[in-house]
């Protein structure tokens, strides 16, 4: 089969729709090499992020002079075209869109994944003319593919209530994380780490860019509640939301407490992961919520919170608490850091979990929805 993918997030962006779109490429490759792979890229120049190429694969790039000059509107609308000439029988569009005349691509099947409609849930966090086309686009997308994949029960839900998606018509298959946080860092590397950053011997991480949605605040609020506030490492981009944090903290005489870490080498936060005691993620909202998937295959007991999907990230054996309760979390953070039997059942509990969400059976997740379209 002569699979084509939407690959300009796997290209181009390097973290979320990037991360997923890679992982799509990469485990198929290595699990149905039996298929040719079509990576269709915008720019010849933007592909260092694209995983390491094999026999199945094959870089598609704009060939007409629009194209080239014009590659977002090739994207949309050249592409097409394209698929037709190359032969694509299935087009996968991995980041929420598909070319808007996918449909004249005469036999070609389509499905698209569908990461999360928070957009809808939460505007308050998006401008208005975002809102706009992203619904337009992600609507369009659902309705026009042949299937949908949705990265959670929680998104499955969404497309159900917004946009009148039939149920069967969603297949919901989970992203896992990258092979380097189920591997063992060396002790070389977390001193080397430990190091660079001044990390305390024991402390609680937070990783996620910092915005409002992903809560960091609550954390910061948590720290008031708690008798022995623990150190904690916030890892993330710095937004002026950031700010508000320091704000608080240095009202409360917490800024000790609470460091903010900006701009990590992703090879570094494997050991982030596995030298802290315990992983804090209380997101308003998720689509799936990878970073609590990274602290259980790193063999780190993990919170979340309430209201979205984290819980199918975090599995039973992480705790969750409400994101706008800072009491019951400060009760929770005390309940892990001062109790080790329970610390070391969740680290188990959670390396069982996270078991699930290995490349080959996700893989076989993938091809038994592109085998549905196909039929």
């Amino acid at each position: 089969m002569k699979i084509g993918f939407d690959a300009k997030r796997a290209a181009q962006n390097r973290t979320g729709l990037g991360n997923y779109s890679r992982f799509v490429i990469d485990v198929l490759g290595r699990y149905a090499p039996h298929n040719d792979y079509q990576l269709y890229v915008p720019s010849p120049k933007k592909t260092q992020l694209l995983p390491e190429a094999t026999e199945q694969q094959e870089l598609i790039f704009p060939t007409s002079v629009s194209g080239k000059k014009l590659p977002s509107l090739w994207r949309i609308w050249g592409i097409t075209k394209d698929i037709e000439e190359h032969g694509t029988q299935l087009f996968h569009g991995l980041s929420n869109e598909l070319p808007l005349t996918i449909k004249r691509a005469g036999g070609v099947k389509s499905i698209v994944t569908i990461h999360d409609l928070i957009f809808l849930r939460y505007p308050e966090y998006y401008k208005f003319i975002d809102r706009k086309i992203y619904t337009y686009k992600f609507r369009r997308a659902a309705k026009v593919s042949d299937r949908v994949i949705a990265v959670s029960e929680c998104t499955k839900r969404d497309l159900v209530h917004y946009f009148n998606i039939s149920p069967d018509k969603i297949d919901v298959v989970y992203q896992g994380c990258d092979k380097q946080f189920r591997v063992k860092a060396t002790e070389e590397k977390k001193t080397e780490v430990k190091k660079r950053y001044g990390l305390p011997d024991e402390y609680v991480l937070y990783l996620g860019t910092i915005e409002s949605r992903k809560n960091l605040m609550l954390v910061a609020r948590a720290l008031k509640e708690m008798a022995n506030p623990p150190q904690v490492i916030a890892v993330g981009k710095h937004t002026p939301y950031a700010d508000e944090v320091q704000a608080f903290l240095k009202e409360n005489g917490l800024e000790n407490n609470l460091r903010m870490i900006h701009g990590v080498p992703f090879d570094e936060l494997p050991s982030l992961y596995q030298m802290a005691h315990l992983f804090v993620y209380p997101s308003f909202f998720e689509g799936f919520g990878i970073p609590l998937l990274e602290a259980l295959c790193s063999g780190t007991p993990a919170i979340g919170a309430t209201g979205s999907c984290l819980e199918e990230a975090g599995g039973p054996s992480s705790l969750y608490v409400d994101p706008k309760d800072e009491k019951a979390l400060a009760a929770a953070m005390e309940q892990i850091l001062s109790d080790e039997t329970l610390r070391q059942k969740m680290i188990a509990d959670g390396y069982t979990y996270a078991a699930r969400f290995e490349d080959e059976p996700l893989a076989n997740d993938l091809l038994k929805v592109y085998e549905k379209v196909m039929k």
